[in-house]
């Protein structure tokens, strides 16, 4: 069979496939945004200095006006291993894309091959003629290669609706990349303040200490003098160990805390020696925005992650559907076989082949199926919906968090500066023999803990300002990381 006709038939073939496939539109849904409604406004407006004006949230971290955390936030977006991980993640999805979006290509195997054939002396083949009987058997060579062509018409677009759910992959990876990275600055930032308010707390037990000390050595010189009795340095001694103990405690918390840090910028822990320096807790600017509840889907990444799954796997809906449907394709090779390598034009060989299968006995399965994916789509969609009312309720509850704990710091302040008053009359007193020692023991332990309490709540009124710059998806626009990069 010589080759022109046979490809003109493929080529006819083809054509009348490839005109059917583009008149056919891909069956299952097609996906469109579902519309979610969200408040036009806050419904907690707490807090006097926050406005519903445009966050600057690119950079939030900045606004606390602190060098260190500027450089920390910084080398957590080049270093952070799992950052990188989901760099490799939207590497591997791009590269699914290609495999699913390649079906839609012919595939084309090359088969090259050589054979020595040599017949037997005693037993001549079959083929030979009488009078070749007497010949020595010489052998025979063989050489033969050929192209096989095979190629599947997305007639009923399940490969096209594949083709949809892996772009909606790729998207999601980027999405969770994002929602990685907003999670890693927030991370970062309150893990530094908690080695500020760490720090800071462990200042004021050591000053709470030297205080206990010299009310200790009084007591004791007035043992020793016979003003007053044993009872006095006892409990003294008492009150100072109790205070030297939350010591320990608070070096621990602050170690652990340098080592989540380190963790965090991919380093060994112990190595952030360059924090041991005690510096003071970074504050919140005079005025907070947070925008409008509409920006929150706009800004997370988490909400536009759970969109995109819902994109792919409507899409899958389609793909299942797909195989109710027949699927045509065409399989064809062309070949060359010769004994002579100088013998190539009469050697060529060629066939085409439509193909037709069709899953006509397995519709319930089929069905089945098709019933999982919808499912499964509505369960990304309700996944989608939640995600949403989280997140707003995560930005509501931050506001809150913000402003109460602002209220209780200044209460707390005025305690401590009342605090303050009451241990230094009261040691004017017990000097001067107008009270008993336990007013002194009382007021300087009441102190400690205000002290102790107050810096706390220095320290939690800027992390919930953390909290809710992370409610309202801020940091991940400025890591254009090369993954991304079209």
């Amino acid at each position: 069979m010589t080759f022109g006709p046979t490809k003109t038939r493929i080529v006819l073939v083809g054509a009348t496939l490839a005109v059917l496939l583009a008149g056919c539109k891909a069956v299952g849904p097609d996906y469109s945004p579902p519309e979610l409604t969200v408040p036009d406004a806050w419904h907690q407006t707490v807090a006097k200095e926050i406005t519903a004006e445009e966050p600057q949230l690119l950079t939030w971290w900045s606004q606390l006006n602190d060098p260190v955390l500027d450089d920390l936030i910084r080398r957590a977006r080049e270093n952070n291993l799992t950052v990188k991980q989901t760099d490799s993640v939207i590497r591997e999805t791009r590269a699914r894309r290609g495999i699913t979006s390649r079906r839609l290509q012919p595939t084309i195997d090359t088969n090259l091959s050589y054979t020595r054939a040599r017949p037997s002396e005693q037993v001549p083949p079959l083929s030979l003629l009488p009078e070749d009987l007497g010949v020595e058997a010489q052998g025979s060579n063989v050489f033969a290669g050929s192209f096989d062509v095979a190629w599947e018409a997305d007639v009923f677009g399940g490969i096209r609706r594949s083709i949809e759910a892996a772009d909606a992959a790729i998207d999601a990876s980027i999405e969770l990349q994002r929602d990685v990275l907003v999670t890693l600055l927030a991370e970062v930032a309150l893990n530094y303040l908690e080695v500020r308010t760490l720090q800071q707390r462990i200042a004021f037990a050591e000053s709470n200490i030297d205080l206990q000390e010299q009310t200790l050595d009084l007591a004791r010189s007035r043992f020793e003098s016979g003003i007053a009795g044993k009872l006095d340095p006892a409990q003294a001694e008492s009150n100072l160990a109790n205070t030297e103990a939350v010591l320990p405690t608070l070096r621990q918390a602050l170690h652990a805390t340098l080592n989540r840090l380190a963790v965090l910028l991919a380093q060994h822990p112990g190595t952030l020696t360059e924090l041991m320096e005690v510096k003071p807790i970074p504050q919140p600017p005079d005025s907070i925005a947070v925008g409008i509840p509409a920006d929150v889907i706009r800004q997370r990444p988490d909400i536009r992650l759970a969109e995109r799954r819902l994109a792919g796997q409507t899409a899958r809906v389609g793909v299942a559907t797909s195989n109710l449907y027949p699927k045509f394709g065409l399989f064809g090779s062309f070949g060359i076989q010769t004994s002579k390598l100088t013998n190539l034009g009469g050697s060529v060989t060629g066939f085409v082949t439509p193909l037709m299968s069709w899953n006509l006995f397995n519709r319930g399965r089929i069905k089945d199926q098709i019933t999982v994916e919808e499912e499964l789509a509505e369960q990304a969609f309700l996944g989608y919906e939640n995600t949403l009312l989280a997140a707003l309720a995560e930005v509501e509850t931050s506001m809150i968090a913000f402003r109460e704990e602002e209220i209780r710091m200044d209460a707390l302040n005025r305690a401590v500066d009342a605090s303050l008053q009451a241990v230094e009359l009261v040691g004017i007193l017990y000097d001067a023999g107008l009270t008993d020692f336990q007013n002194v023991l009382d007021t300087q332990r009441v102190l400690f803990f205000q002290q102790d309490q107050v810096v706390a709540s220095e320290g939690q009124v800027t992390k919930n300002l953390i909290s809710l710059y992370k409610a309202l998806g801020g940091g991940w626009q400025v890591v254009p990381s090369p993954a991304t990069s079209p």
